[in-house]
Protein backbone atom coordinates (compact mmCIF):
# COMPACT_ATOMS: atom_id res chain seq x y z
CA UNK A 1 0.00 0.00 0.00
CA UNK A 2 1.54 3.91 -1.23
CA UNK A 3 1.34 6.16 1.68
CA UNK A 4 0.51 9.54 0.21
CA UNK A 5 2.75 11.93 0.70
CA UNK A 6 1.05 14.77 0.53
CA UNK A 7 -0.16 14.27 4.52
CA UNK A 8 1.61 16.23 6.66
CA UNK A 9 -0.02 16.78 9.70
CA UNK A 10 0.85 19.63 12.08
CA UNK A 11 0.67 19.95 15.92
CA UNK A 12 -2.68 19.49 17.90
CA UNK A 13 -4.83 22.17 17.32
CA UNK A 14 -8.33 21.57 19.81
CA UNK A 15 -8.87 18.74 22.24
CA UNK A 16 -12.52 18.17 23.64
CA UNK A 17 -13.86 17.41 26.74
CA UNK A 18 -17.55 16.70 28.14
CA UNK A 19 -18.33 18.57 30.84
CA UNK A 20 -21.52 18.74 32.93
CA UNK A 21 -21.93 22.40 34.01
CA UNK A 22 -20.13 25.00 31.39
CA UNK A 23 -20.13 27.39 34.59
CA UNK A 24 -18.71 25.01 36.78
CA UNK A 25 -15.95 23.80 34.26
CA UNK A 26 -14.92 27.08 33.38
CA UNK A 27 -14.26 28.11 36.91
CA UNK A 28 -12.51 25.11 37.15
CA UNK A 29 -10.23 25.78 34.17
CA UNK A 30 -10.07 29.27 34.57
CA UNK A 31 -9.97 30.65 37.79
CA UNK A 32 -8.36 27.15 39.82
CA UNK A 33 -6.04 25.88 36.97
CA UNK A 34 -5.45 29.37 35.47
CA UNK A 35 -5.65 28.77 31.85
CA UNK A 36 -6.49 31.69 29.75
CA UNK A 37 -10.47 31.78 28.62
CA UNK A 38 -10.87 32.32 25.02
CA UNK A 39 -14.25 32.64 24.23
CA UNK A 40 -17.82 31.04 25.50
CA UNK A 41 -20.77 30.41 23.17
CA UNK A 42 -23.58 28.76 24.35
CA UNK A 43 -22.68 25.47 26.02
CA UNK A 44 -19.21 26.02 24.67
CA UNK A 45 -16.39 27.18 26.50
CA UNK A 46 -12.83 27.03 24.84
CA UNK A 47 -9.28 27.34 26.88
CA UNK A 48 -5.82 28.19 25.59
CA UNK A 49 -3.94 24.92 26.48
CA UNK A 50 0.14 26.84 25.55
CA UNK A 51 -1.47 27.20 21.69
CA UNK A 52 -3.81 24.13 21.70
CA UNK A 53 -7.65 24.82 22.32
CA UNK A 54 -9.51 23.39 25.00
CA UNK A 55 -13.00 22.86 23.68
CA UNK A 56 -15.26 22.03 26.81
CA UNK A 57 -18.73 20.46 25.48
CA UNK A 58 -21.96 20.17 27.91
CA UNK A 59 -23.81 17.23 27.39
CA UNK A 60 -26.52 16.18 29.41
CA UNK A 61 -26.30 13.58 31.87
CA UNK A 62 -27.53 11.18 30.02
CA UNK A 63 -25.18 11.42 26.99
CA UNK A 64 -22.25 12.40 29.28
CA UNK A 65 -19.03 10.54 29.01
CA UNK A 66 -15.69 10.99 30.33
CA UNK A 67 -13.22 12.21 27.66
CA UNK A 68 -9.39 11.68 27.14
CA UNK A 69 -7.00 12.31 29.77
CA UNK A 70 -5.11 15.65 29.40
CA UNK A 71 -0.94 15.59 30.46
CA UNK A 72 -0.07 18.63 31.73
CA UNK A 73 3.64 19.34 31.69
CA UNK A 74 5.00 21.06 34.64
CA UNK A 75 9.03 21.79 36.24
CA UNK A 76 8.14 20.46 39.47
CA UNK A 77 5.38 18.14 39.82
CA UNK A 78 5.08 17.80 43.57
CA UNK A 79 5.10 21.75 43.82
CA UNK A 80 2.42 21.67 40.92
CA UNK A 81 0.29 18.71 42.74
CA UNK A 82 0.56 20.74 46.35
CA UNK A 83 -0.52 23.94 44.85
CA UNK A 84 -3.61 21.97 43.08
CA UNK A 85 -3.95 20.54 46.77
CA UNK A 86 -4.25 24.34 48.22
CA UNK A 87 -6.74 25.57 45.72
CA UNK A 88 -9.24 22.72 46.64
CA UNK A 89 -8.65 19.98 43.23
CA UNK A 90 -9.56 16.65 44.13
CA UNK A 91 -5.85 14.66 44.12
CA UNK A 92 -6.48 11.44 42.75
CA UNK A 93 -3.14 9.90 42.53
CA UNK A 94 0.28 11.38 43.72
CA UNK A 95 3.38 11.71 42.06
CA UNK A 96 4.88 8.87 40.80
CA UNK A 97 7.99 7.36 38.92
CA UNK A 98 6.51 5.70 36.39
CA UNK A 99 9.58 4.70 33.75
CA UNK A 100 13.53 5.81 33.23
CA UNK A 101 14.82 6.39 29.74
CA UNK A 102 18.17 4.72 28.41
CA UNK A 103 19.52 8.35 29.08
CA UNK A 104 18.52 8.50 32.48
CA UNK A 105 15.78 10.53 32.14
CA UNK A 106 12.80 9.81 34.60
CA UNK A 107 9.06 10.45 33.29
CA UNK A 108 6.82 11.41 36.69
CA UNK A 109 3.02 11.23 37.06
CA UNK A 110 0.48 12.80 39.55
CA UNK A 111 -3.33 12.76 38.71
CA UNK A 112 -6.26 14.43 39.60
CA UNK A 113 -9.81 15.36 38.76
CA UNK A 114 -11.69 18.40 37.35
CA UNK A 115 -14.83 18.08 38.93
CA UNK A 116 -16.83 17.32 35.80
CA UNK A 117 -15.79 13.50 35.66
CA UNK A 118 -12.85 14.14 33.66
CA UNK A 119 -9.34 12.70 34.75
CA UNK A 120 -6.41 15.02 34.24
CA UNK A 121 -2.59 14.69 34.78
CA UNK A 122 0.39 16.25 35.75
CA UNK A 123 3.67 15.23 33.80
CA UNK A 124 7.42 16.36 34.52
CA UNK A 125 10.01 14.97 32.35
CA UNK A 126 13.47 14.74 35.17
CA UNK A 127 16.78 14.93 33.72
CA UNK A 128 19.74 12.66 35.08
CA UNK A 129 20.97 16.35 36.76
CA UNK A 130 17.74 17.76 38.47
CA UNK A 131 17.63 14.57 40.30
CA UNK A 132 21.09 14.99 42.28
Amino acid sequence: MQRPSALRLGSLGQVLLHVRDVARAEQFYGETLGLAHVFTFGDLAFFDLGGTRLYLHRMDEDAWQPGSILYFLVDDIEAAYAELGRRGVELTSEPQRIFVHDTGVEEWMAFFADGEGNTLALMEKRSPSAQA
